[in-house]
């Protein structure tokens, strides 16, 4: 700021200024909110919150019937946000469509997997899916061109699956020689045989792709890894909540870690909590919206979940990535009042580099997204998330991805409501929103 000819409290005075006139021009342009033309937007968990395992919650259709009007037709945009990455989007839509009773399309759909449409620079290349059910369709429905499943590398290389004894195979057999060198490995979810994917991704990571090499594993790198779903539980039909992906890549990063004493690193971590994911489902809003024909922007974004450390802490994440966003493009107006028009300024060029995102999605106009928690799923509303980091480090487990730091603040919801419909009558009186007849 010092090149700018400002020192930095009254650099900060303006941007601070600057930010409460931009907050309360935005407040002044969503209160209240058309009944007609929605300035919000709904991210629906669907797991613990509109059914258990493959059981309705009774709510979830009392609720969805006040976002619909007469005509059936939605009066609010919505994307139901999923880290379930076993099906095709379509599927999940018919699926939501008999639970509510009401149709769903797929683009109100966005599962774990969703946002790998784009990872653009990988959709040509050899690349390894692991999961269960159809990832071969499922990884070439979001753009992948070539892909290999777990089972077409077993095929070809029988004596890497040794763990099954009655799996071995009976004669000796030799691997196909012609099998094409895998680039990048992507993980859709948890699998049904742990072990014989656990073994042959760890073959190919140690291999460089070309599994009829030795190990190697002095190599500092290894080959892409993007990850979908990171949830460590989720909650089925059982009184107690089951083994998620996130369990399986621990399984993964610590085997990684025992045999080359390095971590597992990846290029993509993507489904909630990912801010990654959040945006793109904001896009899938401002879709809707564009398609309905509303010109008012969503500038609101209220996420419902029953997972602390997915739902609640993905949410609070945007609204800090949304807030700090704010902030930055305050600074930029700031700069360029200071020096007028001329070659960006250092703020601008960190904030191209940091929105990498928007180059793909166009940036957001949401300003906040606010969380709401139901105790319908994994949430236990007896147990207390200490405020105090030291004391959370101590006595609280955080079920997060390695790779997400445990900030108290972050699995903080913003309201705690009995059910999905509590949730959306709550968010109806906050909006000040009536839904047409």
């Amino acid at each position: 700021m010092k090149a700018l000819g400002l020192d930095f409290r009254s650099a900060n005075r303006l941007v601070s200024r600057l930010v409460q006139v931009t907050t309360r021009a935005q407040s002044a342009s969503t209160a209240p909110c058309s009944k007609f033309q929605p300035r919000f937007g709904l991210l629906f968990d669907i797991d613990g919150v509109l059914v258990r395992g493959k059981t309705p919650i009774p709510a979830a259709q009392k609720a969805f019937r006040k976002l619909v009007d007469s005509k059936g037709q939605f009066v609010v945009p919505l994307v139901f946000v999923t880290n379930a990455g076993n099906c095709l989007r379509q599927k999940k839509a018919d699926q939501l469509s008999h639970v509510l009773g009401i149709p769903i399309s797929q683009d109100q759909v966005m599962m774990s997997h969703s946002p790998l449409r784009m990872f653009r620079k990988y959709h040509d290349k050899c690349v390894l899916v692991s999961g269960q059910g159809p990832v071969l369709d499922i990884a070439k429905n979001v753009g992948f061109t070539n892909v290999i499943s777990i089972d077409m590398l077993r095929e070809s290389f029988p004596l890497l699956d040794m763990v099954d004894h009655n799996r071995r195979p009976k004669l000796p057999s030799s691997p196909t020689v012609n099998h094409p060198v895998i680039e990048a490995v992507i993980l859709f979810g948890e699998p049904i045989r742990w072990e014989t994917n656990l073994q042959l991704i760890i073959d190919v990571l140690l291999t460089n792709g070309n599994l009829s090499n030795t190990f190697e594993t002095t190599h500092s790198s290894h080959l892409p890894l993007l990850a979908c779903n990171m949830d460590l539980l989720w909650m089925a039909e059982a009184q107690s909540p089951r083994f998620g992906h996130g369990t399986f890549m621990v399984c993964l990063e610590n085997i990684y870690k025992k045999i080359t004493g390095r971590e597992l690193k990846y290029e993509a971590l993507m489904g909630k909590p990912s801010e990654l994911t959040y945006h793109y489902a904001e896009y899938l809003v401002r879709e809707q919206a564009v398609m309905k024909g509303w010109r008012s922007p969503i500038t609101t974004l209220y996420a419902i979940g029953d997972n602390l450390m997915t739902d609640i802490y993905g949410a609070n994440l945007y609204n800090r990535y949304l807030e700090e966003r704010l902030t930055r493009k305050s600074a930029q107006t700031l700069a360029h009042a200071a020096v007028g028009t001329g070659t960006p300024s250092q703020v601008e060029r960190d904030a191209d580099v940091d929105c990498s995102w928007e180059s793909e999605l166009a940036s957001p106009s949401a300003t906040s997204c606010k969380s709401i928690l139901v105790c319908t799923g994994v949430y236990n509303p007896h147990t207390e998330v200490p405020r105090d980091t030291g004391q959370c480090l101590k006595e609280t487990v955080f079920h997060g991805h390695r790779d997400f730091h445990f900030d108290p603040a972050l699995v903080e919801p913003g309201s705690v409501v009995r059910d999905v419909d509590d949730a959306v009558q709550l968010i109806f009186e906050m909006e000040k929103f009536a839904t047409p007849v």
